[in-house]
């Protein structure tokens, strides 16, 4: 399991969701063998002047929460594969794009009506 959170300047990224959603979950798809259909992303546009950072007017923050159990070299792909998708795609500078990957234990996510490490799924989670 994974889920995006994307935080930007609403005046930048709101007329480019649909584009930076495709982008975004190819990454993962890449990276994590994730399937097609395991899309799961929120965007949160903020004011320019409610995202306060020493970065760019496009900065972009990207939080991926997921179940433990990826190793580091899988960390580190989706990392290299996101930043490798989404500067090209959208002319951002790398400076101006930041990841943050927070993984919690399976058994503390609740879906559809279990506890996350009562699950089966369709693809790896201890890549």
């Amino acid at each position: 399991m994974a889920q995006l959170k994307v935080y930007g300047r609403r005046s930048v990224w709101a007329g480019r969701r649909e584009d930076l959603s495709d982008v975004l979950h190819g990454a993962l798809m890449a990276a994590w063998q994730l399937p097609e259909d395991k899309r799961f992303q929120r965007f949160v546009w903020l004011d320019d002047d409610d995202l306060v950072a020493p970065r760019g007017h496009a900065y972009l923050v990207v939080e991926v929460v997921a179940f433990a159990g990826r190793s580091t070299q899988a960390v580190r792909a989706l990392v290299r594969e996101t930043y490798a998708r989404v500067c090209p795609a959208f002319g951002l500078p790398v400076d101006d794009l930041e990841i943050v990957v927070l993984e919690s234990p399976q058994d503390r996510w609740g879906i559809r009506g279990v506890s996350g490490d009562e699950l089966t799924l369709t693809y790896p989670v201890t890549l």
